[in-house]
């Protein structure tokens, strides 16, 4: 149940030349992912301006193609330099976090804004499973069914047809059932420990 998540190696190595160039420009990290909050910002906000249609959907897709490349180099640099830092990697996140919401807020000229705003709490619950999982010791869990490139198809796809409602209905039904399968798959990571055992620290009496 990957999805797209099964195409991050054929994807990372077409951006291994432009990681080179910006290992060896020394670009900072923190600039990476404040551009992929910034391509995400502009998607939205072409999604809320233009009219739907295929240009819209060209715009829309190359600068959800920019957030999801920055999002993969952001990490890489940082590795590739080792500028690694539990700072970096909390940014990182809030940047994720913030590019998503960003990107989805421009739905809401397309759709009820009660409906975009469910559907942008539903697209964080994948990443908030995936970090306790991570906090408690499981690996990192990625993928789909609809994971953050999933996302950004789906808001292509509202960009080339104006079908907001049934697209983020989609789009955040699919959210919480990644996060549901996220969670099965953590606790077999996690070897069936029960939430007491998950939740009791070293040391503490209960």
């Amino acid at each position: 149940m990957n999805g797209l998540y099964a195409l991050k190696p054929w994807y990372t190595a077409r951006l291994d030349p432009v990681l080179r160039q910006l290992v060896l420009r020394r670009v900072p990290p923190a600039v990476l992912t404040a551009g992929g909050v910034g391509a995400a910002g502009a998607a939205g906000a072409a999604l809320a301006l233009m009219r739907p249609g295929l240009p819209t959907a060209l715009l829309v897709g190359a600068l959800l193609a920019g957030r999801l490349a920055c999002a993969n180099l952001d990490g890489a640099v940082a590795r590739r330099t080792g500028r690694t830092t539990r700072r970096g990697a909390v940014a990182n996140e809030l940047g994720d976090r913030l590019a998503d919401l960003l990107a989805l807020a421009g739905a809401a000229a397309l759709a009820p804004p009660a409906l975009v705003l469910g559907a942008a709490l539903a697209a964080c619950a994948p990443s908030w499973v995936s970090l306790a999982g991570a906090a408690a010791g499981a690996p990192r869990l990625q993928g789909g069914p609809v994971g953050k490139t999933e996302r950004c198809a789906l808001l292509v796809a509202v960009a080339a047809t104006g079908w907001a409602t049934p697209l983020l209905v989609v789009l955040g039904a699919g959210s919480l059932v990644t996060a549901g399968l996220r969670l099965v798959r953590l606790r077999a990571a996690l070897g069936g420990e029960g939430s007491v055992r998950l939740w009791t620290t070293p040391g503490s009496a209960s």
